[in-house]
């Protein structure tokens, strides 16, 4: 695919260069700086001045100046022009003979004293551009003879040339170029590389070059450009590798020479231009009869045999915006990174981004969403750009404006669409991918706001799942440009997350209750009430929550309670206080039934009124309900059933006040009995519960609670008043109850058959009548009897195990005291501090020995030494 990549200018017309000579024609060209050099074969040299100037249209142009010329006198062809600028001298060959010529005033230069200034028999020549010498003074040259089969080196100074080094090659050579130590040989039948310091030569591949014309060019450091068989132009380095594809270029090939990034071919009638980067022939030029194709100093210079031309490159990011505008992205950017090694590093970072940027929005366009979301990364594009394409979605108080010039064409997305709506919504759905992968990154930096508002607007539009997790997260979206957007497509609840995280919670709130109410119409939650309710149990502001809690709690106490019950646990004294909500909840019954509940039950809050107004709301629910026919059983249960484990359980509420309340009701002796056992009434409690109630299975309950966290004599105690109880009324046949001796027999049995390891059992068959069968009372005398044995084999058991660890005590107590005692002539007396001479000591108390004699001083009636041993060991 074409690309305009040069333009041909003309450099020195023929006018100028040879009037109205006709047979002269141009052999070689060489420039330096502005200073045009031009041999021709009627053995003349011509020095020009040219200067580039640019038209008022902008194109580039030369002007030339003939400034000398000058006959050589060997009446041949001028076949080589080479500029030593550092000498001032131009490198000729004329006639085989290399010879030196002064740049300025074209005089031949003499031979200096000792040392010539020409070489013979030359059939070329080759300037070394990367030299190996050091010396600033001197050219390196390398020079191929016409008689033999070497290339010789040569130093080139002012007025003498060296000879420094001849190699022989395997054929005669045709063409060279050398780099350093490496020459790049076209042979007769191939091409190779010699390195003539050390000898090592590398063939690369065969080459006729009678059929073609060899071109051997230098192109870049130990780099070379060679014409291979088949129209090829192929690259080689010192080692005699490839590193770059090879560009398919015509068969006639003349000439050919590298301006990065590009290959510059000549034949006969065509100028072709081909990438170094993708191989692909880029622009195609006529020009009729040249033969010459050179580059000075990155100056591309053709010459026919009657004028001078230069190929004037355009500028990189012309054409790099010519294959923009073309849609060739990809060609773009290859040469976009191409031009990487002739931009300086900041202004190559600058337009790399551009570009990247520009043929991200083309792919864009083509609808090419992934490759387009690459480029846009790879470039940082401000997503801003992006964003002011879809109508609408920049928040009113952005101040973004588009750079200029523009990354694109397009006015804005109905532009790009042209109507497609099924591409606008393919647009729409991009847009909210990029925006929601780059808002956590550096990319919305200083953008937040428009990045934010914009996918809040599109998951609005677009009814988004992600709307929500948006507002529930930080966010930074515009809350002017939000509110009649989100209002616009009723996303009411999400608006009210929205209002939340501005800290508008009030605003929230109404707008919230007005959807719950039904006022609103939007379908995102069908639990509202609940998140209303959970909304106020999280909620800071209490006066929004006791402004709130009326609505929620008439709505469904059963839930509105939950904002007093679920909220949570703060040590801040500013949180709600229980006592003001339990006054808040007296208008609602069943709420404040709940909150105590919660206080009590589930809190553990140990607070006497918190207890005795659950306790009397429970009976409060209990009595109505006694009072009604038997279809409410099952809630009546429920009831006393709440009621009476709340009256077991607590020990804070005032019994006195509740037992007033139930005092006179015959229908609650369970509940009389558990108050009366509080108060330590249980004679009471238990003469309710046999004689009133006749359950006896509440009675043995009874006692079993009421003696649950009491001493084993306690225990006993209330066990041997119950099995009174029963006693007491065996011997009159009738209770004042009703209930027959022989029933309280039978309990009393059971009760003493069940729970006789808790019984004083001679204390019981004291008790008992006398007419009472043994066989009766055998489970609870197989029980005593049990219990009384192994309480007497327990004690033993313990009392052997006290007594052996006394042993084992004394014991180890004998063993301390009998360890040996050591005494030597370096251990001093504890008493007088000298050694001691015998082993003859006392041991006082702790081990420490001691002289007899010593002891005996200390003490009045001196005892055997013997005694005081034994005193000591005793001690």
């Amino acid at each position: 695919m074409s690309v305009k990549a040069f333009e041909l200018v003309p450099a020195v017309e023929r006018d100028l260069l040879m009037g109205d000579k006709a047979r002269i024609n141009i052999e070689c060209i060489e420039c330096c700086g502005k200073h045009l050099y031009v041999g021709t074969n009627d053995c003349f040299i011509h020095h020009f001045l040219l200067d580039e100037v640019t038209s008022p249209k902008g194109k580039p142009s030369y002007s030339s100046q003939k400034l000398l010329h000058k006959y050589l006198g060997l009446k041949k062809p001028v076949a080589e022009l080479r500029a030593a600028s550092a000498l001032e001298r131009l490198i000729v060959l004329c006639d085989g003979i290399v010879f030196l010529v002064d740049m300025v005033t074209l005089e031949t230069v003499p031979s200096a004293a000792g040392g010539g200034a020409k070489i013979r028999g030359v059939t070329a020549f080759c300037i070394n551009e990367n030299p190996v010498s050091g010396d600033p003074f001197c050219v390196e040259m390398g020079v191929l003879s016409s008689k033999r089969r070497t290339v010789q080196i040569y130093m080139v100074y002012e007025d003498r040339v060296q000879l420094v080094k001849e190699v022989t090659t395997p054929e005669q050579p045709c063409a060279v170029s050398l780099d350093g130590y490496f020459l790049c040989l076209a042979l007769a039948t191939q091409y190779m590389i010699l390195n003539y310091n050390t000898g090592a030569s590398q063939d690369l591949f065969p080459y006729n070059s009678e059929e073609r014309r060899p071109i051997v060019k230098r192109i870049d450091r130990e780099e070379f450009l060679l014409a291979a068989p088949g129209g090829l132009g192929m690259f080689a380095n010192a080692e005699g590798v490839s590193q770059r594809a090879p560009v398919n270029w015509s068969e006639s090939v003349i000439g050919a020479t590298v301006c990065f990034p590009y290959v510059v071919a000549l034949d006969e009638s065509f100028i072709t231009i081909h990438s170094m980067l993708d191989q692909q022939l880029k622009q195609t030029l006529s020009f009729r009869d040249g033969h010459i194709l050179e580059v000075f100093e990155g100056k591309v210079i053709l010459a026919s045999t009657k004028a001078v031309y230069v190929l004037v490159p355009l500028p990189l990011e012309r054409q790099i915006q010519d294959l923009l505008a073309s849609h060739r992205v990809e060609e773009a950017l290859v040469l976009t990174e191409g031009a990487q090694r002739n931009i300086p590093k900041d202004k190559f970072q600058i337009l790399h981004k551009r570009i990247l940027q520009q043929a991200g929005f083309i792919q864009f366009g083509q609808l090419q969403f992934l490759e387009a979301k690459e480029h846009f990364r790879k470039g940082q594009l401000d997503v801003r750009e992006l964003i002011s394409l879809y109508p609408l979605l920049m928040p009113a108080s952005s101040s973004f404006t588009r750079c200029h010039p523009p990354l694109h064409e397009f006015a804005d997305l109905n532009h790009l669409a042209q109507g497609d709506q099924e591409k606008v919504l393919r647009c729409k759905k991009f847009l909210i991918t990029y925006l929601g992968e780059v808002r956590s990154t550096e990319v919305a930096n200083g953008c937040r706001e428009d990045v934010d508002t914009a996918l809040l607007k599109l998951y609005a539009e677009q009814n988004h799942d992600s709307l929500l997790d948006l507002l529930a997260s930080e966010n930074a979206c515009v809350l002017t440009d939000s509110v009649p957007w989100l209002e616009k497509y009723h996303k009411y609840f999400a608006l009210g997350l929205l209002y939340h995280y501005n800290g508008q919670d009030s605003a929230a709130l109404q707008l919230w209750i007005r959807v719950a109410d039904g006022d609103l119409e939007d379908h995102t939650r069908s639990d509202l009430y609940e998140y209303i309710v959970d909304f106020l149990c999280s909620c800071s502001n209490l006066d929004l929550v006791w402004k709130y809690a009326d609505w929620a709690l008439r709505k469904d106490p059963t839930i509105g309670v939950h904002i007093f019950t679920k909220r949570p646990g703060s040590k801040d004294q500013s949180d709600l206080n229980p006592d003001d909500v339990v006054t808040y909840l007296g208008k609602h019954s069943r709420a404040l039934l709940l909150y105590l509940e919660h206080l009590v039950l589930e809190r553990r809050t140990q607070k006497e009124r918190f207890h005795t107004h659950l306790a009397v709301l429970y009976l409060e629910r209990v009595l109505p309900l006694l009072s009604e026919s038997s279809k409410n059983k099952q809630e009546l249960t429920r009831a006393r059933e709440r009621l009476q484990a709340l009256l077991r359980e607590s020990n804070l509420y005032r019994v006195q006040f509740l037992l007033g309340k139930i005092e006179n009701n015959d229908h609650l002796l369970l509940e009389r009995a558990t108050l009366h056992g509080k108060l330590e009434e249980h004679d009471k409690a238990l003469h309710i519960l046999v004689h009133e109630l006749r359950d006896f299975p509440s009675a043995e309950a009874f006692v079993i609670w009421a003696s649950s966290c009491q001493d084993s004599a306690y225990r006993q105690r209330l066990f041997h008043l119950l099995l009174g109880v029963y006693l007491d009324r065996t011997l009159t046949g009738k209770s004042a109850a009703g209930v027959s001796s022989g029933d309280l027999e039978m309990a009393a049995v059971d009760l003493l058959n069940r729970h006789g390891e808790v019984f004083d059992a001679v204390h019981v068959l004291r008790m008992l009548p006398e007419g009472w069968s043994l066989q009766l009372l055998r489970p609870f005398l197989g029980r005593a009897v049990r219990a009384s044995m192994h309480a007497c084999r327990t004690s033993q058991i313990a009392l052997g195990l006290a007594h052996s660890e006394n042993l084992q005590l004394l014991h180890d107590r004998l063993k301390e005291r009998k360890k040996p005692i050591l005494v030597s002539e370096k251990k001093g007396c504890h008493l007088c501090h000298n050694t001691f001479s015998e082993p003859d000591v006392v041991c006082l108390p702790g081990g420490v020995p001691v002289h007899t004699h010593c002891v005996a001083q200390r003490v009045r009636d001196p005892p055997t030494k013997r005694q005081l041993t034994n005193s000591s060991n005793h001690t």
